[in-house]
């Protein structure tokens, strides 16, 4: 149960603007995101013959891939990467115009570093991906309950920092 070419394409027309989303969402670096997500169909591209539907949806295997590009990302990158990341995230506050909008992202920014990587992920495929709870447990392979236990003590930790 593989995808084809025509299949990929669709793929790819379906699912390649949420994926950037997500990936921008992230890092908070459109280039580097841009960056990932052709790295993602690419992998996807030359694994698409070991597609298996039966396994999972094409949007969790996608999403599956793109986080494994992400991991490679910051393995290679380590520290100069989490450097970039806020260098870029605090272009973007520059660039996203008025000053309440900017101090509501700060605020935000500062939140989300107040978070774990899990937590900090959960938070990134929840509501950068739009991924339901099932579906982000399907692609990290953890429990439905701890996926909902990890996003719940997550919002609770945002709203704690942002109050």
């Amino acid at each position: 149960m593989s995808l084809g070419q025509e299949a990929f394409e669709r793929l790819y027309a379906v699912h390649a603007r949420p994926l950037y989303a997500f990936l921008a969402y992230r890092t908070g670096d459109r280039v580097l995101a841009e960056d990932l997500l052709a790295d993602t169909f690419e992998r996807a591209l030359r694994a698409r013959r070991r597609f298996d539907r039966r396994k999972a949806s094409e949007k969790t295997w996608l999403y599956a891939i793109a986080l494994n590009c992400l991991r490679d990302h910051a393995r290679r990158r380590g520290s100069e990467t989490r450097a970039l990341e806020r260098v870029a995230v605090g272009a973007s506050f520059a660039s996203s115009g008025g000053i309440e909008q900017i101090a509501d992202r700060d605020l935000l920014g500062r939140g989300l570093e107040l978070l774990s990587d899990e937590e900090r992920e959960a938070i990134a495929l929840r509501f950068g991906a739009e991924l339901t709870a099932p579906e982000i447990a399907r692609l990290t392979g953890e429990r439905l309950t701890t996926v909902e236990g990890r996003v719940y003590r997550a919002l609770r930790k945002l709203r704690d920092a942002i109050d």
